[in-house]
């Protein structure tokens, strides 16, 4: 990096410290809505729409309910999907229709039992230990346009081990003599309806708390508010909150929610199992291939922690709530559907969609380990035995406390996968989602099943656009020179 710095005229440093001042006024938060949007969101003002706080609830609740035994005793079948409504539309009638939606959006509501707070409170319990007591080499994010530098304790992948091993030792699986267990290793299933609505009403608290904290004592110079209180408690209103030392997001994110999506497919192929006697080959593989998915994704876990997630996007509603809520009811749907409705995949069949998507896997594994190591050796090495093509972009951070300004550089890398398109690597998560989905054989199961792939794919190519947007921000023409050197967003020749 090289670094130079100048001294903000009296009246831009007045400026910016009128933009970090945190009034509770609303006339005075409208009126710094920009700057504290700028400043807060690191080179992009976020959001995606206050609308999502009404509908994703219901979403959540809903795909939680239907795959549950409480759906099947109610006659309700998620077959049939959109194809079956149209066709109940046809015989009853919309208000027909709409009745019957109600009725089942009025089922899905779940109280919260003893059981699913117990073992939520457990689970997280045992994450926050493992969290602040494994050791790891301490790493940082990216500073931020305010001088803050994140700091981890890099022990992602021992989390991951160690937490794997504790949840299957002390199941009723345990290999462990004469120890029954404390709890069935098929446990996700048994409670999940009332384990989406403990999480939901815990998240709605917790953003509460979160808005609040960073109009009021945030952690970092990275805050503030918009002047929408909607905007603000759905978007965030801090970059990097700490509760006792612990990183909100980080836990959130990563060590509750991709925890719980790692150990859910196992524990649905469990209760399959039980319940039919002989192993679901489209479950079993689904899940194994999510499951070494996500031991990639811990061991890549400092990498998310400098993605757009991250570096952009506030603790909010979006992504606190989203991570603790929809991560579990949305990207486990296919795996959970398929407890009560197996794939009917042969060993073969199966085989073959689990090879398609693991290849995916292995490919998005390949090209972060290009970016990693491409960034820690600051370009010197070799990408497909090559030296590395690459664009030298800088930008600028201020010092809030002194009002310095420092010109920083990154380097933006063209070789590799990355030089065959910006956000190439989606390609591969996306085989990888497909397949997932895929194996819960949608022709048999009908398109239900397909949720989360279609979803992630709305999100990914959501997610591109918004991080071309802050690297325009941040890099200006210097990334415009990068694009011509990487012409494509995601699929080259297409987008």
């Amino acid at each position: 990096r090289k670094a130079r710095s100048s001294r903000l005229s009296a009246s831009e440093e007045l400026a910016r410290a009128r933009s970090r001042s945190r009034s509770k006024s609303p006339s005075k938060r409208a009126s710094k809505k920009s700057a504290d949007a700028a400043e807060g969101s690191n080179w992009v003002e976020g959001g995606v729409g206050c609308g999502l706080i009404f509908v994703t609830p219901v979403i959540v609740h809903v795909v939680s309910w239907l795959t549950s035994e409480q759906a099947l005793r109610a006659g309700v079948d998620p077959k049939l999907g959109l194809s079956g409504l149209l066709s109940q539309a046809s015989t009853v009638g919309l208000s027909g229709l709409l009745s019957q939606v109600k009725d089942v959006v009025l089922a899905s509501i779940v109280a919260p039992t003893w059981p699913a707070v117990q073992f939520l409170l457990v689970f997280n319990a045992v994450a926050l230990v493992l969290e602040q007591g494994l050791p790891g080499k301490v790493e940082t994010g990216p500073e931020t346009l305010t001088g803050h530098v994140p700091k981890y304790v890099n022990n992602a992948l021992s989390h991951c081990f160690v937490f794997t091993l504790l949840f299957y030792a002390l199941s009723d699986m345990s290999p462990i003599s004469g120890f029954d267990g404390l709890y069935s290793f098929g446990c996700f299933f048994d409670i999940f309806p009332a384990m989406m609505t403990s999480l939901s009403l815990f998240g709605f608290a917790l953003c509460f708390f979160l808005y609040y904290k960073g109009l009021n004592f945030p952690s970092t110079e990275d805050c503030g508010s918009s002047g929408s209180f909607l905007k603000d408690f759905t978007w965030g209103t801090e970059l990097y909150p700490r509760v006792f030392g612990i990183d909100i997001k980080r836990f959130i994110n990563c060590r509750f929610s991709m925890t719980y999506w790692m150990l859910a497919g196992a524990s649905f192929t469990y209760s399959s199992y039980k319940r039919h006697g002989q192993v679901d080959w489209g479950l079993a593989l689904g899940s194994l291939s999510q499951f070494l998915y996500l031991v990639k994704f811990f061991e890549w876990e400092m990498g998310y922690m400098r993605s757009i997630d991250i570096i952009v996007d506030r603790a909010g509603w979006e992504i606190q709530w989203g991570c603790l809520c929809w991560v579990p009811a949305v990207y486990t749907f296919h795996s959970r559907f398929l407890v009560l409705h197996p794939s009917g995949l042969s060993a073969a069949e199966a085989g073959a969609i689990f090879a398609v998507g693991f290849s995916g896997v292995l490919l998005n594994y390949w090209a972060d380990t290009q970016r990693k190591t491409f960034r820690e050796s600051e370009g010197d090495c070799l990408i497909w035995g090559q030296r590395p093509k690459y664009v030298k972009a800088t930008y600028t951070v201020t010092d809030p406390a002194t009002g310095l300004v420092e010109e920083r550089e990154s380097l933006l890398l063209a070789s590799g996968f990355w030089g065959v398109a910006r956000h190439f690597h989606y390609v591969f998560e996306l085989t990888a989602a497909w397949s997932w989905c895929l194996l819960a054989n949608p022709s048999k199961n009908g398109a239900a099943p397909l949720l989360y792939a279609v979803f992630l794919t709305i999100l990914l190519l959501h997610r591109a656009k918004r991080d071309e947007k802050k690297c325009s921000l941040k890099y200006g023409k210097h990334y415009a020179k990068y694009s011509k050197l990487v012409p494509y967003l995601v699929i080259p020749g297409i987008y």
